[in-house]
């Protein structure tokens, strides 16, 4: 392959909703180029993109793909993205090294809540989107009813450069707007003829032609002169206009496809490369907000946007140069580490097709293998550089779950490989919780995690268990409550001795401390002499006060009480869950010349907290998170419904672009597999986002239940 310059390159990502045929039409537009002669297909397992075994079985998109195709002396970068939610980090990363997107929609179903989320994630990236309204071959398609729903959702953006001729199963033509010729195609493998619009067509096209060049003319004032002197615009300038339109995100081109029968796609291919961008002007953030230009005469800066491993190859490194040149055997760093790598090798990409190139310039994507400490997500430059490309920004997760191996000794094994899971895809986070004593993945549906498994139980041969994760809940108290322990053990040598007297209450935002307590009917005034507030590293304080008078307690055994408080905090009385903004005042006890010692007072405090804390009007918070669901309106009823059986606050209802928007508060102890309930209630056509919002006391009736569950807890234990 030849080395591409950068105005020769077009980077384009193919989004739209599962079964929207985004696997075909690569497969097709890499034919067209070149690449393949010839196309695999879903149904046959053996496309270029979905490669892997696990996409195989499953027959859908799991994995971003890079691939390329050469066509008119470009060379057309295309990355096939999967169409679930729950495999959105595909996109996310695409859409750092992609300059433009093409959205094909079905046109069975017309606008899906999938061609929703990623128009909205184009939007926020802002890549300009090309439409391509596939499967017009199929028996059920209606282009009418689709044009309709894509301007329900999209409003006036949706601009038609071609319409359809015999839609259904007939499908072998259509009408091009910007060419006003009619394209019919004889095979399927994209062999057509260019002929005059027929007669009956004629008028319809003219029309639509007339609109066309409107729009594109308003893009422009040079052209909105010409338009106006002359009453027309050529076909180069009408594509300046789209393209200035295309470009700031004003309007989407509509085009016409069956990628199954290779009709439409040469037509497509043609238009990205004559008005898609192409990366030479463009522009990325550093770290510090410099901005790094697309130049290939710059200082060479690639970006790791994916990372893989392959049976053959080892751990695989998928990058854009961001500018300057790459070349073969080049030494670069990692600004952000220090480390020195060696790019040994260089590929162009189709899946698990790689050609070997000497240098890659400028804007162009490509692979290299064997890297000793990168991950997708970080900066290779030139020795001496120190600019760090700004790392893309994945969505929050929003389906936990607890994970072990079902054998106890894999369990190490097991944590190593879920390190490596989460280098190669980030939006798949790993933790190990100490509070809940537990390993949690968080991931973006349940279908995303059982990929994990799948892979854990066929490629690792570890079988686990996937499990609800314990809530991390916080206790605390709602009223004074006093309490004391002795602590005496004598066992022949020397004896353990140590009481403590202490009062506890809640600490409340607005409310200061006091000396002056009423406690079970009697005043109790405390003498003040130290405070200590300590943050806790679970949220909220221990606000610490001495008031030991008359040397009851040495001074030195202090530190050693606040230890048992600590220690008693980060273990809950009520659940054994972490307790927080709680004032202690220790006022009184007493200890022994010999026995007492430091364990003495840290079990002695320790218990008394325990006792107190039982008495002082105790109460469970529980996470509450801000959920956001988007639903098509049909649905509405059971989501909601749904969702006040989970304990849910609704908080308000909005509509956008033909959808539903619900609102709630919801216990993140309710929202365990709710990805998978939304998807069940609504035939996949919802999705949700989730924010921690606060914490929340739970109501009496659930803290009962939390309270008579960790008693059984411990009598098993």
């Amino acid at each position: 392959m030849k080395t591409y310059t950068t105005k020769n390159i077009r980077n384009v990502v193919l989004l739209g909703s599962s079964k929207s045929g985004k696997t075909t039409l690569a497969e097709t537009m890499m034919f067209e180029g070149k690449v393949i002669d010839r196309r695999g297909t879903i149904e046959a397992k053996n496309t270029i993109s979905d490669n892997t075994e696990v996409e195989q079985i499953y027959q859908r998109s799991i994995y971003s793909t890079p691939l390329y195709a050469e066509f008119m002396d470009n060379k057309l970068n295309i990355i096939d993205t999967p169409g679930a939610d729950d495999f959105v980090g595909g996109v996310i990363s695409a859409f750092k090294v992609c300059d433009s997107g093409v959205m094909l929609v079905n046109a069975t179903q017309g606008v899906e809540v999938g061609t929703e989320i990623f128009t909205r994630y184009a939007e926020e990236h802002k890549k300009p989107l090309i439409i391509g309204v596939n499967q017009l071959d199929a028996e059920k398609a209606d282009w009418d009813n689709t044009m309709d729903s894509l301007k329900q959702a999209m409003g006036s953006k949706p601009t038609i450069i071609q319409f359809p001729v015999n839609v259904g199963s007939g499908f072998d033509s259509f009408v091009d707007i910007l060419k006003m010729k009619l394209y019919r195609f004889k095979d399927e493998n994209g062999t057509r003829e260019e002929l005059e619009i027929p007669a009956n067509l004629l008028d319809q096209a003219e029309e639509m032609k007339a609109a066309l060049v409107e729009m594109a003319a308003a893009n422009d004032e040079a052209l909105m002169e010409k338009f106006f002197e002359e009453g027309e615009l050529t076909e180069e300038e009408i594509n300046k206009g789209l393209n200035i339109g295309f470009l700031n995100g004003d309007l989407y081109p509509v085009f016409c496809l069956s990628a199954k029968k290779d009709i439409g796609t040469k037509r497509l291919m043609e238009f990205i490369i004559n008005v898609a961008p192409s990366p030479e002007n463009g522009v990325v953030k550093s770290t510090d907000d410099k901005d790094i230009v697309c130049d290939p005469n710059g200082p060479t800066t690639i970006f790791i946007y994916k990372t893989g491993v392959e049976q053959h190859l080892g751990e695989v490194s998928y990058f854009k140069v961001i500018s300057g040149k790459l070349s073969e055997g080049q030494d670069v760093v990692n600004p952000e580490t220090g480390n020195k790598e060696r790019i040994s090798a260089i590929y162009a990409v189709a899946g698990k097709k790689k050609e070997k190139i000497s240098e890659i310039v400028a804007g162009d994507l490509g692979c290299t293998v064997k890297l000793k400490a990168v991950k997708t997500n970080q900066t290779l430059a030139q020795p001496g550089s120190d600019l760090v490309v700004k790392p893309i920004v994945f969505p929050p997760a929003k389906y936990r779950t607890a994970i072990k191996a079902k054998v106890e000794k894999d369990n190490e094994k097991l944590g190593e490989i879920l390190n490596r899971a989460n280098a190669e895809d980030p939006t798949l986070r790993v933790e190990y919780s100490k509070e809940l004593k537990q390993t949690i993945i968080n991931g973006m549906g349940e279908q995303h995690i059982n990929i994990l498994k799948w892979h854990l139980n066929n490629d690792n041969k570890i079988e686990v268990d996937l499990f609800s994760p314990r809530i991390p809940y916080r206790e605390t108290i709602t009223k004074v409550a006093t309490a004391s322990y002795r602590h005496r053990k004598q066992s022949g040598g020397a004896g353990q001795f140590g009481e403590v007297h202490l009062l506890i209450e809640p600490i409340v935002e607005g409310v200061e401390p006091t000396n002056r307590f009423k406690v079970e009917g009697r005043e109790l005034v405390l003498n003040i002499k130290g405070k200590e507030e300590t943050p806790l590293e679970w949220g909220g304080k221990l606000e610490f006060y001495n008031c030991i008078v008359g040397g009851a307690i040495d001074a030195g055994f202090m530190p050693a009480i606040k230890k048992g408080l600590m220690q008693k905090m980060e273990e809950g009385p009520l659940t054994g869950s972490y307790a927080r903004d709680i004032r202690v005042y220790v006022y009184d006890g007493k200890m022994h010349p010999v026995d007492s010692n430091e364990i003495s007072f840290i079990l002695a405090s320790r218990n008394a907290f325990k006792d107190a804390f039982k008495k002082a009007g105790p109460k469970i918070m529980e996470p509450v998170y801000n959920v956001e669901v988007l639903v098509p309106g049909e649905y509405m009823g059971d989501v909601m419904s749904d969702l006040q059986n989970r304990r849910a606050m609704i908080e308000g209802m909005s509509s956008t672009k033909g959808f539903e928007v619900l609102k709630a508060r919801v216990p993140l102890a309710e929202l365990y597999k709710y990805s998978t309930t939304l998807s069940s209630l609504t035939s996949g056509r919802a999705t949700f986002t989730m924010e921690f919002a606060d914490y929340q006391q739970v109501p009496m009736d659930v803290q009962d239940k939390l309270l008579k569950a960790y008693e059984e807890e411990e009598k098993d234990e």
